[in-house]
């Protein structure tokens, strides 16, 4: 699994950003240490398996940061690279190894969550690095799926850019169909794609409803003021004795591109394209 992305920061900033202790407590996890290069290590509650610390620490060099990481029993490989691609913009590719897309359909493993979890990680990532507000994280140690972002634009837009299919292709990066009614298809990969999940309420410019099935109910509800709009997202409906966090991942990374296709005027994705494993060739942004 690759992800590809272009952050607007210097190089020497996002390199900084990936191993400044401080910095990775920010974005990435509730806990970290670093000594390179020896040491590279986080854990807590926003990361899979996160009761210790599981990394060992393999490469580092001024491009390259590679670190081998121990998930339901089995060291998979996680590689940065980074490349600057100007003064002001830097191309970093995340490469993780032992991600299968079967396992993120079933959640048989936690490593099922990877792609989503470094999708959501990066998103922060490139808000941190350019100053903006965080996603919410993924607890690891919770069945409580609710976060919320404030985006600088009317509710009616917003409402708009989730409910068109154009506009929600473009924002998430992999396509969607939407029948914008209750009863109507909610479909990733497009409305001819086989499965499509339901809207089951739809309340014009403030709330739409999505059941997928067995992970549960996606809501999201917006509230404007000043012309500004509170989405806030909830999860709910599912086992809560193995919640969806791959799910929840993916949709709260999606949220972060909504939030700069509102709020920047000559608006691209981070993302660049790639190859998820089990998809179709895409830009490499989150998969619910």
């Amino acid at each position: 699994m690759k992800l590809p992305a272009r952050l607007a920061a210097p190089v020497e900033a996002v390199r900084r950003a990936l191993t400044d202790p401080a910095e990775l407590r920010v974005w990435l996890a509730e806990h970290a240490e670093v000594e390179l290069p020896h040491r590279y290590e986080f854990w807590g509650r926003h990361t899979p398996e996160g009761d210790a610390p599981h990394q060992r620490l393999l490469h580092v060099d001024d491009d390259t940061l590679r670190f081998a990481w121990l998930l339901d029993g089995v060291e998979t490989t996680t590689e940065f690279a980074l490349r600057a691609e100007s003064p002001d913009s830097t191309v970093l590719t995340l490469t993780q190894s032992h991600f299968d897309f079967a396992e993120a359909m079933s959640g048989s493993s936690i490593r099922g969550v990877l792609q989503t979890y470094w999708s959501l990680s990066i998103a922060n990532l490139a808000a941190h690095l350019e100053g903006q507000p965080l996603l919410p994280k993924v607890d690891f140690t919770s069945a409580d799926l609710r976060g919320e972002i404030l985006i600088d634009a009317p509710a009616a837009k917003v409402f708009e850019s989730l409910t068109d299919s154009e506009q929600a292709t473009a924002w998430f990066g992999y396509p969607i169909g939407i029948e914008p009614w209750v009863g109507g298809r909610y479909a990733m990969g497009g409305l001819e794609s086989g499965f499509a999940a339901k809207i089951v309420d739809l309340e014009p410019g403030r709330k739409l409803s999505v059941d997928w099935g067995p992970t549960g109910v996606s809501t999201w509800e917006l509230a404007e003021s000043q012309g500004r709009t509170k989405l806030t997202f909830v999860q709910s409906g599912f086992d809560e004795q193995n919640p969806p966090y791959g799910a929840w991942a993916g949709s709260v990374s999606g949220l972060a591109e909504l939030r700069r296709y509102h709020e920047m005027k000559d608006w691209q994705p981070i993302w660049l394209p790639s190859e998820v494993p089990g998809l179709e060739p895409q830009a490499a942004s989150a998969t619910t």
